[in-house]
């Protein structure tokens, strides 16, 4: 049985264990749901050492930077430009179609949402004076700050700096075993954190989360006609609806197999042979954007931070919804690779934010369906940069014999 189905498992037993208990609320908070706390603390555990030495390893792994040239910048730009808007679009779905409106959990003080800096003084802590103390205390956005820092610094020494590079590698490596295994057990924490919610609030809890499936489905075929349409039409010059035509055999599979490092050589193999991208550009671009493009998974940050803030009745600022953008945006690199990559990166968020990480439990159970959208989105995301960057390199033949035409 897939993992992803075990946690929906774990979500249903959670739900019919919580309204059986719904008259005996403090025998799901005495045993029960310490499972949850536990749970929570080995994600918080991991959390720190993972995103830090996944992120220089991603940015040093690029190679030499003159070789990368005008394409490794045109590339990084793009990822880094459609899944800013992504988690844009996805806090605006948040705003407006409110998922979590009506529903009110309380929270303890000590975990509310604290009160955020002006907007300037958010951006301008991004840099932290002293990084060894934003590692400690997991200043989360300071913290991908300074990983992409020393992965650019690796690469420029070259040959010296393959043994920090290796360390890093090692520690990565190790993190992502770590993390398989804490993510075995997520069946198990969902039910022992659902348990309690649903005990004390009652079947009133899972209403909203047919609002977040809505939200993030919604909000990943807008960012799809908008952002992606706009890209190959822009820069490629092709019609968008050929260009989803040629791409749609790497988008179901994603979608099926929730898994952009699966899909990669149907991925491929579209991007070459039905949108014209040079092997050169293909090889480079697509590898590259399976590890670190992840604009459906942050869109879906965006609407389940707010799912989560309006659950416990919290309101972010501006400043902390730009904090949310950046942390998404930046943590789409930091967490590559890693199973469960949504469930880390939402943890991450909300810790950015002071949002309460027992929410996460919540999205958990419903992720599998979540996933299926988020990563069919990573994918044509990928095809749509390779055709841009193909087209500014005048490298990009489009097929005409395909139906795959020019506007």
């Amino acid at each position: 049985m897939k993992l992803t189905t075990k946690i929906l498992l774990g979500l249903v037993a959670g739900i019919v264990v919580g309204l059986l208990l719904g008259g005996a609320p403090e025998i799901a908070h005495t045993y029960i749901a310490p499972f949850g706390r536990l749970f929570l603390n080995l994600i918080n555990m991991i959390i720190v050492p993972l995103v830090f030495s996944s992120l220089i390893v991603g940015a040093a792994s690029t190679g030499d930077v003159k070789k990368l040239g005008r394409i490794g910048g045109k590339t990084v730009g793009f990822y880094l430009m459609t899944t800013a808007v992504a988690v844009t679009i996805g806090l605006v779905l948040g705003n407006v179609m409110q998922p979590g409106a009506g529903l009110s959990i309380p929270v303890d003080a000590s975990i509310e949402a604290g009160q955020s800096p002006p907007l300037a003084e958010t951006l301008l802590n991004i840099i932290p004076r002293n990084p060894f103390n934003a590692l400690v205390t997991g200043s989360m956005l300071q913290i991908i700050a300074f990983a992409l820092f020393l992965g650019i610094g690796i690469t420029l020494v070259g040959e010296k700096g393959k043994p920090f590079l290796s360390f890093f590698d090692s520690l990565a490596e190790i993190m992502y075993k770590i993390t398989a295994f804490i993510m075995s057990l997520a069946p198990y924490g969902v039910f022992a954190l659902i348990v309690p919610v649903v005990a004390v609030n009652g079947p009133a809890v899972l209403l909203p989360l047919l609002k977040v499936i809505a939200a993030v489905y919604i909000g990943a075929i807008l960012h799809a006609v908008i952002v992606y349409s706009s890209i190959v039409k822009i820069f490629g010059k092709i019609n968008p609806l050929k260009f989803f035509k040629g791409i749609s055999p790497a988008a179901a599979v994603a979608f099926s197999t929730c898994s952009s490092a699966g899909t990669l050589p149907v991925t491929i193999k579209s991007a070459r042979d039905n949108l014209g991208v040079p092997n050169g550009v293909a090889s480079f671009v697509l590898p590259l954007g399976a590890t670190i493009n992840m604009d459906g998974t942050a869109l879906y940050q965006g609407v389940c931070a707010l799912f989560v803030a309006q659950v416990y009745g919290l309101d972010l600022s501006i400043a902390q919804q730009v904090s949310i953008i950046l942390t998404a945006t930046l943590a789409s690199i930091g967490t590559a690779g890693v199973p469960g990559a949504g469930f880390i990166m939402l943890t991450m968020v909300l810790t950015s934010v002071g949002l309460p990480l027992e929410g996460s439990a919540l999205i958990a159970g419903i992720d599998r369906i979540l996933d299926m959208a988020r990563t069919s989105v990573n994918v044509v995301g990928d095809a749509a940069v390779s055709v841009a960057v193909s087209a500014t390199e005048n490298e990009l033949d489009v097929p005409q014999d395909e139906g795959i035409g020019t506007v």
